[in-house]
């Protein structure tokens, strides 16, 4: 009796991203949650179209991915984006739920955890994200640790963000990532930074200002045997920055009512997001935008140099 087939997940590249890898030209993978679970229409789509933009002006060329009709789109077109920004309900699609969603046919919109399983597979080593998943506030208790820490542990894709947010354990990511022997690289600062905010409070385990040595570092981390992923982290620009203690202000005031409401588990996070949106009074929004530009610009001029470096020591 013969063994049964392993399925092929179909992949429909875009034109460009396909023609980008054929001559290895750089690409930067990037997630579609962003679309459909960020602004309303028509903000969402033009927030997509800015985040390539800036993909393409560090010297790559970006592909938003996604799931429809039971394939990967690996770059979506302009219809595609203003289609999935335009579309009320698609579905928030992490790498568990991701097999499901792909034999169900439907659509859906990819968070970093499901977008780096798919920036493997369509041979993309470079994804960019504004932010990153961590540890909870109090996982030592619930558990609640991002399947991004995870998936990073199984991907070989270099990650290029802007650290994670303030409301998550930023201590913990850190020492979850040391654990798993995940390289964290911070670019041209010395500081872990959180998202909107330049430093968590937290060094760095590593600096790095040199574009060839982390292209360098990142082939090295995977000629070792290692088939897990690389961070590197860049901080928000200063003029578009909010400022870290404001935000310690008001997670301590939102913690103290969380715990006399009795808020706990997965309803705590986004009412600690809330409360730092009020406290900043939306100037988080504006710093939310800069930090998706800022970070994709960095993993577009990142990704550059290490298409460059391959080329140099392979020859193709």
């Amino acid at each position: 009796m013969s063994s049964p087939a392993h399925e092929q997940i179909p992949l429909d590249f875009g034109a460009e991203v396909r023609d980008a890898l054929h001559e290895g030209r750089p690409v930067v993978a990037l997630e579609s949650n962003v679309i459909t679970h960020g602004l309303p229409y028509p903000d969402n789509a033009a927030t997509a179209r800015k985040v390539e933009a800036a993909v393409r002006s560090g010297g790559a060329v970006p592909a938003t991915i996604a799931v429809e009709g039971g394939r990967i789109v690996v770059g979506m077109s302009d219809a595609d984006i203003d289609r999935f920004a335009s579309t009320p309900g698609i579905p928030k699609v992490s790498s568990r739920d991701l097999p499901v969603v792909l034999a169900q046919g439907g659509m859906g919109a990819l968070t970093v955890a499901s977008s780096v399983v798919a920036a493997e597979l369509a041979g993309i080593p470079f994804f960019s994200s504004a932010g990153i998943g961590g540890v909870h506030r109090g996982a030592e208790r619930t558990m609640d640790v991002s399947s991004d820490l995870i998936q990073f542990t199984r991907s070989k894709v270099a990650v290029v963000c802007a650290g994670a947010k303030k409301i998550l354990d930023l201590g913990l990511t850190l020492e979850y990532l040391e654990t798993q022997c995940v390289p964290v690289v911070s670019y041209r600062s010395d500081d872990f930074p959180a998202f909107y905010c330049v430093s968590s409070g937290f060094r760095s385990p590593l600096r790095l200002d040199d574009d060839e040595v982390i292209a360098r570092s990142i082939e090295n981390h995977w000629a070792l045997g290692n088939h897990s992923g690389f961070l590197v982290t860049t901080p928000v620009r200063p003029q578009d920055a909010i400022d870290g203690d404001e935000v310690d202000a008001a997670l301590a005031e939102a913690l103290r009512a969380a715990e006399r409401d009795g808020i706990r588990g997965q309803a705590i996070t986004k009412y600690l997001m809330r409360a730092v949106d009020r406290a900043t009074e939306g100037r988080s929004s504006k710093a939310n935008m800069a930090v998706l530009v800022s970070t994709a610009e960095v993993g577009g001029r990142l990704a550059a140099a290490h298409a460059a470096y391959r080329k140099g020591v392979h020859g193709s």
